[in-house]
C-alpha cells in the first residue's frame, strides 16, 4: 500500500491531508515572508518582481482562486483554446503571430462554483520578446495548472519548456491543438510519440488532443435543379478530453494544488532571499576586510618602534572581527573577538609560520634603515600585515557566515582553504599598491 502511494503524483499524495489546512498554512507562510523586517530593502528591491508575484499568490489564496495558464510558442492557438474552454471569446486572437503581448485572464465559472481563472501568456519564442517570454514564465510559475499548447511534434524550445515546467512540481497538461489537421491514424501516432518522448516527466493521461478552432468542413450543396455547389460549414471546437481532464483535477485536487503551489513558490523565494542576503553581507564584509587591511598595513608600516607596531596592529584585527560580527548580526565583545583571533592565529602560525619571522626582521630593519631603504622595508612589512589581516578577516567572515561555527571543517581546514584559493602574487601586489599609495599620499 505504501509503495502504491509513493507512485502517485506529489499533489495526490498531499491530498491525503486536509486541503483547507494547506491553504491556511500557505497563506501564513506568505504573510510571514512579506512582513519579515529582517529582509534588507536592497534585497526587496532586487527581488521586486518575485515579491510582486508572491503578493499575487496571496491575493489568489484569499479569493480561493485556482489559476490555469496556457503556455507555448507563438501561433499554437493558446488564446483560441482558452476561448473554446470558456465557450465565448474573452481572449484576443489574430491570424498574425504574437497577438498576446501581455497577460490576459478571465474567470471560468464552473466546477462546483470554484473560482477558476484562465490566463493567456505571450509566446515563448517571440523575436526580440525577452520581456514577454519572462512574463510568460512568471505567470506559469505562479499558476496551479499549466497547459503546454503545441501543434505538432515538440521543437527543442517546447521540449525544454515542458520539461522545465514539469520539474517545477505542478500539473502540466501537454495539449496537441489543431488536431483536426491530422487523420485519425496520424493523430494517434503523434500522440503516442509525444507520450513516449515526454513519458519520463508527464503522465500519459496528461498528454491529449484538442481542436480549439477547427477548419471549416468542405461540403457540397445541391440545389433544386440538381446542380452541385461547393461550400463550407463551420465545426464546433473539440475540447472534450481537455475539459474532462481539467475538471477531474480541479474537483479532486484543486485546493491542495493552490496551497502547495503557493508553499513551493514561497519556499523558493525564501531561499533566494536568503542567498541575496548572504551575498550582500559578503560584499559588505569584503569591503570591511579590505579597509582594515589597509589600516593595519599603514599602522605597521609607519610605526617606528619594533614589535610595538605588531601590538598596535592587533587592536585593528580585534576591531575588524567585532565589525564583521555586526554585519552578520552577532554582537561580540572585545574579549570574544580576541579569543576568535587567537584560534585563527594559531592555525595561521602552523600554516604560514614564516610570516612572523619575516615580520620581526622587517620591524628590526626599520630602526637601522634610513631614507629609501626604510620606506621599502616599511612597505614590505605593511604588505605582510595587510596579507595576514586579509586571511584573518576571511577566516572570521567564514565563521560568522556559518552561524559562529566552523561547520564540518575545523579552523585549520578553513584557513588552509583560504590560503589555497588565494593568488598570493596578486594579493601581495594589491596589498603593496594599497600601502605604498597611502604612504606616498601621506608624505
Amino acid at each position: 500500500m505504501q509503495s502504491a502511494l509513493q507512485n502517485l503524483p506529489w499533489w495526490k499524495r498531499a491530498k491525503k491531508k486536509h486541503p483547507e489546512q494547506h491553504l491556511v498554512n500557505a497563506n501564513q507562510q506568505i504573510q510571514t515572508l512579506l512582513t519579515d523586517t529582517d529582509v534588507p530593502a536592497a534585497v526587496r528591491q532586487e527581488l521586486f518582481r518575485e515579491f510582486a508575484e508572491i503578493e499575487t499568490i496571496s491575493e489568489k489564496l484569499q479569493n480561493a482562486e485556482i489559476h490555469i495558464a496556457a503556455f507555448g510558442r507563438v501561433g499554437t492557438g493558446k488564446s483560441s483554446l482558452l476561448n473554446a474552454l470558456l465557450g465565448r471569446k474573452a481572449f484576443s486572437t489574430s491570424p498574425l503571430h504574437g497577438e498576446t503581448r501581455i497577460q490576459q485572464r478571465s474567470h471560468w465559472d464552473t466546477v462546483n462554483s470554484d473560482h477558476v481563472v484562465l490566463i493567456d501568456t505571450p509566446g515563448i519564442d517571440e523575436l526580440e520578446g525577452e520581456a514577454r517570454e519572462e512574463l510568460a514564465r512568471s505567470i506559469a510559475r505562479i499558476s496551479d495548472i499549466v497547459l503546454m499548447v503545441c501543434e505538432g511534434d515538440l521543437t527543442e524550445t517546447e521540449f525544454n519548456a515542458v520539461q522545465d515546467l514539469a520539474g517545477r512540481r505542478r500539473p502540466v497538461l501537454l495539449v496537441l491543438n489543431k488536431s483536426d489537421r491530422y487523420g485519425k491514424g496520424e493523430l494517434d501516432a503523434l500522440l503516442q510519440h509525444l507520450k513516449a518522448r515526454c513519458g519520463e516527466f508527464l503522465e500519459p493521461e496528461n498528454i491529449l488532443a484538442a481542436s480549439a478552432d477547427p477548419r471549416p468542413e468542405h461540403i457540397i450543396r445541391i440545389d433544386e435543379t440538381g446542380r452541385e455547389h461547393p461550400g463550407e460549414r463551420s465545426r464546433e471546437p473539440d475540447t472534450k478530453a481537455l475539459r474532462s481532464r481539467l475538471w477531474n483535477i480541479l474537483e479532486t485536487e484543486g485546493k491542495t494544488l493552490a496551497a502547495l503551489n503557493a508553499a513551493l513558490f514561497t519556499t523558493e523565494l525564501d531561499g533566494r532571499i536568503a542567498g541575496k542576503i548572504v551575498l550582500a553581507r559578503k560584499t559588505v564584509a569584503e569591503k570591511i576586510i579590505r579597509n582594515y587591511c589597509i589600516a593595519k598595513g599603514l599602522v605597521v608600516a609607519v610605526n617606528p618602534i619594533p614589535v610595538a607596531d605588531l601590538l598596535a596592529a592587533a587592536g585593528t584585527d580585534v576591531a575588524m572581527v567585532v565589525h564583521l560580527g555586526n554585519v552578520y548580526g552577532f554582537s561580540l565583545s572585545r574579549r570574544e573577538a580576541s579569543k576568535l583571533l587567537l584560534t585563527i592565529s594559531a592555525q595561521m602560525l602552523l600554516l604560514m609560520g614564516a610570516y612572523w619571522g619575516v615580520n620581526m626582521v622587517s620591524a628590526a630593519m626599520k630602526t637601522i634603515s634610513a631614507g629609501m631603504s626604510a620606506a621599502l622595508t616599511a612597505g614590505a612589512q605593511g604588505t605582510l600585515a595587510w596579507y595576514a589581516t586579509y586571511v584573518t578577516g576571511n577566516a572570521a567572515e567564514s565563521w560568522f557566515a556559518k552561524g559562529k561555527s566552523w561547520g564540518s571543517a575545523g579552523p585549520r581546514d578553513t584557513v588552509r582553504e583560504i590560503l589555497d584559493t588565494l593568488d598570493q602574487d596578486s594579493i601581495l601586489q594589491s596589498a603593496r599598491a594599497d600601502i605604498m599609495g597611502k604612504l606616498k599620499r601621506a608624505a
